[in-house]
């Protein structure tokens, strides 16, 4: 049978609708608390609740020694393995330690505890609980109405309408019903704060949500909503599905759904106009109650539409205070000009007769704009017939066909002109590079330009040469590469021939090894190069750039290629052949740098 303990924490569990592990952790904690502070202690204590009887236990865990020295803290081996069948040393081993009426000392001390943990897990529960429902519409009672804000009561928590969130055309009183959408949560010392909103336009989508079942199953769609509350809201809507009527949806049967709607917003106007892919025709349904003549698109300086409508309802589009053009154009995100059909048509005729561009385009509909003409001169604009603004709509509809068409031609006009502007600053500048006045040109080359003086010796140069007769150009074979050694065996000869042999090379003169690397250090660094560059052969660079044979009596040489000619003769003088008498054949030594052996001959290549 479960205790008079266990009974009072379950019905503190169902009076606050709290977890029942997380109000007896909250004891356990307390009970904690409570043993510390009567019986002191700096031990590992842990508190539990039995579930059966609910009688508090404390638990004190003692180190298992051989020998005891702090009974409040040790316990020996023999001790502890009755406790605990096992028990070895150095193991720590709880032991029940409950004081003698532990229960009426606990229930004094931790009574403001567990009231303080109870409070904190229902303020979590109730942050929780209402942080999941933000974004949709709650409903609650006005418990206090203040200057700044009225204080709604939602059961357990309370909710705050400020003044920035209420609609003006509403007053509120106490204990009046009111729904409101939870715009805002947030966590506090004292628990939730609830914002709450009448104004908000998401508010509208879930009371359609609530009334329309088509919206809340998703065959209809909530394109877009615009919304002045208390006085007009405008709403987009779409089918999803073939065959359903959005708008017939969303006003029900004899306007039964919409109905439900403006009496929870107390009188606020709905209008429900349907969606449409092209912008003219959901432009043209957005000022509805409006009818719409013409919609004239105009996207090259922003969003701007030129809307045309009859005279006697040009106050109905526009609105009271131009509300209704307010609402259409949040609703359609695109600016609204709202013109009459007579000012509309005037402009038009005018248009057509004057501009050069337009009259040449609308020469064969002269007819029309005459008919329009005399319609407006016949009666006052409000007074026309359908038939006579169709004729209206059809000659401004004319000219703004003209308007883009000319347009059109405009920025294609202008865009094949940037192009070729674009190609022509292309070729001047490869033109630039080439002659080598381009900016980039001048950056890459290290050397001056050319002076005045020089261009013009240039030019006469090119001249000259230029009326000489070209010579045949004879050809140069270039000479052969040298084919790579090939280091073939030794062939059998005798001693004589090979003594010989080695006779007439040694016979050769030395190679001037000192004189080539007195050369070779003797050869300019780019830092003793002198400043002033030698003139330039204008006419054997011009000769050379056409193509043509030297002189007989000038020699074709290759600077690289007689550079490395020059490098082989003298590596081939710096070997020489002598017999080994070691190996007994004639093997073929390599000149090194002096060393302090003194023999400058070594390391033999077979």
């Amino acid at each position: 049978m479960k205790s008079d303990f266990m009974m009072a924490i379950n019905q503190v569990c169902h009076e606050r609708q709290l977890p029942t592990d997380i109000v007896l952790e909250a004891v356990e904690v307390a009970l904690v608390s409570a043993y510390k502070r009567n019986f002191g202690g700096n031990q590992s204590i842990t508190a539990q609740i039995d579930a059966r009887s609910g009688e508090p236990l404390i638990f004190i865990e003692k180190a298992v020694v051989e020998q005891v020295e702090n009974e409040s803290r040790e316990i020996s081996v023999k001790e502890a393995q009755k406790i605990k069948k096992g028990a070895q040393l150095n193991e720590l081993v709880s032991i029940e330690s409950t004081p003698k009426n532990f229960g009426r000392i606990a229930a004094q001390t931790a009574k403001q505890v567990i009231l303080q943990r109870i409070r904190e897990a229902e303020r979590d529960a109730l942050y929780a609980q209402y942080a999941e429902r933000e974004g949709e519409i709650v409903s609650g009672t006005v418990h206090k109405v203040d200057p700044h804000q009225v204080t709604l009561s939602l059961g357990k928590a309370e909710a705050i309408l400020p003044r920035s969130e209420q609609v003006p055309t509403e007053s509120y009183r106490e204990g009046q019903r009111l729904r409101a959408y939870v715009a805002a949560v947030s966590k506090t010392n004292r628990g939730p704060q609830i914002v709450v909103s009448r104004t908000h336009r998401t508010m509208l989508r879930r009371l359609l949500e609530v009334e329309v079942p088509e919206i809340y199953n998703g065959t209809v769609e909530i394109k877009s909503i615009a919304r002045e509350a208390g006085y007009r809201s405008k709403v987009a809507v779409a089918a999803l599905q073939e065959g359903v009527d959005p708008v017939g949806s969303c006003v029900g049967m004899r306007g039964t759904r919409i109905q439900n709607i403006v009496n929870e917003l107390n009188g606020e106007k709905i209008d429900v106009v349907q969606w449409n892919p092209d912008l003219s025709y959901f432009i043209a349904n957005s000022l509805s109650p409006a009818k719409v003549m013409n919609v004239m698109l105009n996207d090259e300086h922003g969003k701007t539409a030129t809307v045309v409508v009859p005279d006697k309802q040009l106050s109905l589009a526009i609105g009271k205070e131009g509300q209704n053009a307010r609402l259409a154009a949040k609703l359609t995100g695109w600016r609204i000009d709202i013109k009459s059909a007579g000012e509309a048509t005037v402009e038009a005729i005018k248009t057509a007769r004057e501009e050069a561009s337009i009259k040449e385009r609308m020469a064969d509909k002269m007819d029309l704009f005459n008919m329009a003409e005399s319609i407006l001169k016949a009666k006052p604009a409000v007074e026309l017939s359908d038939g006579e603004l169709n004729l209206l709509s059809e000659a401004i509809e004319a000219v703004n066909l003209a308007l883009m068409a000319v347009e059109r031609e405009r920025r294609a006009v202008a865009e094949a002109a940037r192009k070729a502007a674009a190609s022509r600053d292309i070729l001047a500048e490869a033109e630039a590079i080439l002659i080598g006045k381009s900016p980039l040109s001048k950056a890459a080359d290290v050397a001056p330009e050319p002076m005045a003086e020089e261009i013009e010796e240039i030019a006469a140069l090119a001249q000259e040469i230029l009326a000489e007769e070209p010579e045949e150009v004879t050809e140069v074979e270039p000479e052969p590469e040298p084919e790579p050694e090939v280091v073939a065996e030794p062939a059998v000869q005798s001693v004589d021939d090979l003594m010989a042999e080695a006779e007439a090379i040694l016979a050769e003169p030395e190679p001037a090894v000192e004189v080539e690397v007195e050369a070779v250090a003797q050869e300019e660094t780019p830092a003793q190069k002198p400043e002033k560059e030698e003139a330039v052969d204008y006419r054997k660079l011009f000769k050379e750039s056409a193509g043509w044979g030297e002189d007989e009596g000038d020699e074709v040489e290759d600077e690289e290629r007689d550079r490395e000619r020059e490098r082989q003769k003298a590596r081939s003088k710096k070997r020489r052949l002598v017999y080994d008498e070691r190996l007994g054949e004639v093997v073929a030594e390599r000149r090194r740098k002096h060393s302090r052996r003194g023999d400058d001959w070594s390391d033999y290549d077979e």
